[in-house]
């Protein structure tokens, strides 16, 4: 079923919006979700959230792109039960080391005084993104947004474990420079 038609489904309120939408984003939600949280059963208890969330949202909203929409939403679902599961410790998973590559490029949330600052910094990001190229861009989000391991995005774009090292290496320190010269840091 085409995007437009499960997004219908869920304006006229159908119960089968879920069970077609589980049928094409299911295992996509659940790679996200288990990236994150290195566990099946809470990967699922996400995947389930984002479908609930999903009802909940639409309507009013409508999403431009169906797969970007529930991926957001497996995200956040994921990283809130994540933290929730973490409070207090640091532990294992792709979203921790992940978020420890980033450490010295990005400033946490909690240092963040202001949501207008946080606006300026994703407004640059985005910028930095838009100037690299595109495989160096897509293996940057796969790692960082995705969390993907350095395994998947191996498998995924045919390269060694050392040129993926390399190449996220060479896009922090590009990151680190852009933001610096910007004055984010």
């Amino acid at each position: 079923m085409e995007d437009s038609g499960i997004i219908e489904l869920y304006w006229t309120r159908s119960e089968s919006a879920i069970s077609e939408t589980m049928k094409k984003y299911g295992k996509y939600c659940f790679a996200i979700a288990y990236s994150i949280l290195s566990s099946t059963e809470d990967a699922n208890e996400s995947v389930n959230d984002t479908y609930l969330d999903a009802w909940n949202s639409m309507p009013p909203h409508r999403p431009a792109i169906l797969s970007t929409f529930l991926g957001k939403i497996t995200r956040r679902i994921s990283i809130d039960r994540w933290r929730s599961r973490m409070a207090g410790k640091r532990g294992g998973g792709e979203y921790a080391l992940a978020l420890d590559e980033l450490e010295d490029c990005v400033a946490s949330s909690s240092d963040v005084e202001k949501e207008v600052e946080q606006r300026e910094l994703v407004k640059e990001l985005n910028e930095f993104l838009s100037k690299l190229h595109e495989q160096e861009r897509d293996i940057f989000i796969c790692r960082y947004f995705f969390l993907l391991s350095l395994s998947e995005i191996c498998n995924r774009f045919g390269y060694s474990p050392s040129k993926v090292k390399s190449m996220l290496s060479r896009t922090r320190k590009k990151l680190y420079a852009y933001l610096e010269k910007e004055g984010l840091l």
